[in-house]
């Protein structure tokens, strides 16, 4: 039986330590960036884009490019968003490691 709570306790830690994660992930702000810096894209760990921030000397340029650009800067800070929310995520299971193809939460 002092097994069986040993196991409850750290199923609850866990639990504790994901939701804490999750809340700061949440609360993450993340840039992404294209045509070397031309483009950014401030995101949140909700993946809610607070902020777009163009270079005004490619605003008359190309449309199509630009719109490139806009996607790109967007696909960037949602990679690096996913990459930071892993690693809360991987220090918050304590170690805990998955079966490859595994990914937080659940």
């Amino acid at each position: 039986m002092a097994n069986m709570n040993q196991f409850v306790k750290q199923a609850q830690a866990l639990q504790a330590n994901m939701q804490k994660a999750q809340a700061e992930i949440a609360s993450l702000e993340v840039t992404g960036e294209s045509g070397g810096g031309m483009v950014k894209v401030l995101m949140t760990g909700r993946h809610e884009v607070k902020r777009v921030q163009i270079e005004p000397s490619i605003v008359g340029e190309d449309r199509e490019m630009l719109e490139d650009l806009v996607a790109a800067a967007i696909n960037d800070a949602v990679h690096r968003l996913e990459a930071a929310s892993q690693a809360k995520l991987s220090a918050a299971m304590g170690g805990l490691s998955l079966p490859p193809g595994v990914k937080l939460p659940f």
